[in-house]
């Protein structure tokens, strides 16, 4: 898809892998709607590269479609809005997983990757084909979901839901010219690994078969450029993680 003056929206789009995504898609010329709890970052970024900002709940979805009517129909839909609870089933203290984190993650991740997606494709879904498509969703997963470690039980059953959406709807909306694909990444250089010390940030991307570093969020937007181009990606959950397989803990 030739993405020059098309609209796209990016939620979690204020910073990290979706403040990437945003900027990319921006300067090859898509009109960029963030979609982001975070007033302050989503502004600054959406003024930064001429686009339009919402404060959105992704979980509301009153929210939600009052947010894409104030963008109209978009094209392009990058689910990026997230978080990555760390808990052990069972605590030191031998207490049990707060059930409100565990269903917190799975709202905002998985919920919210869905509630976003089903708003933006039955408004896609009426609009005019451009050649053989109408439009892709591009979803974010996480490795976690294939081997996740001890303490992320939360996340990787969030994220895993995530991967389990991506091929039955690529199915149901073939039938009207809809991609849709997910990306788990590995370990990427977003804001919450930005606030380790540098050590730790080295020695977590020592872990990397190759390269041996942490993955830059601009390689995440590249990756989401290079879906939304080849028409024959859909149905498929990449893995961007320069071969990493992570351990138990």
């Amino acid at each position: 898809m030739d993405i020059d003056s098309i609209a796209a929206i990016v939620t979690g789009g204020a910073s990290g892998l979706g403040g990437a995504t945003a900027e990319r898609l921006a300067r090859e010329g898509a009109r960029v709607a963030i979609l982001d709890l975070n007033a302050e970052a989503g502004r600054a970024r959406a003024e930064r590269i001429g686009g339009l900002f919402v404060q959105t709940d992704v979980t509301d979805p009153d929210a939600v479609a009052t947010a894409e009517a104030a963008h109209g129909v978009a094209r392009i839909l990058v689910n990026c809005a997230g978080v990555a609870p760390a808990a052990k089933v069972i605590g030191k203290d031998g207490t049990p997983h707060p059930l409100a984190d565990f269903r917190r993650a799975v709202e905002i991740n998985l919920v919210g990757t869905f509630n976003v997606m089903t708003q933006f494709a039955a408004r896609l879904a009426t609009a005019e084909a451009l050649g053989e498509e109408r439009g892709i969703i591009v979803n974010t997963a996480s490795i976690a979901a294939f081997d996740g470690q001890i303490g992320q039980a939360a996340y990787a059953a969030s994220k895993g839901g995530v991967v389990g959406l991506t091929l039955p709807v690529a199915r149901e909306l073939a039938r009207s010219r809809i991609r849709v694909m997910a990306i788990a990444p590995g370990l990427f250089l977003t804001p919450m690994l930005e606030g380790l010390p540098q050590a730790a940030q080295d020695s977590l991307g020592t872990q990397v078969p190759h390269p041996s570093r942490l993955g830059r969020p601009e390689e995440f937007a590249d990756l989401v450029r290079c879906i939304v181009a080849n028409l024959m990606l859909n149905g498929e959950v990449v893995r961007l993680d320069g071969a990493l397989r992570m351990p138990p803990r």
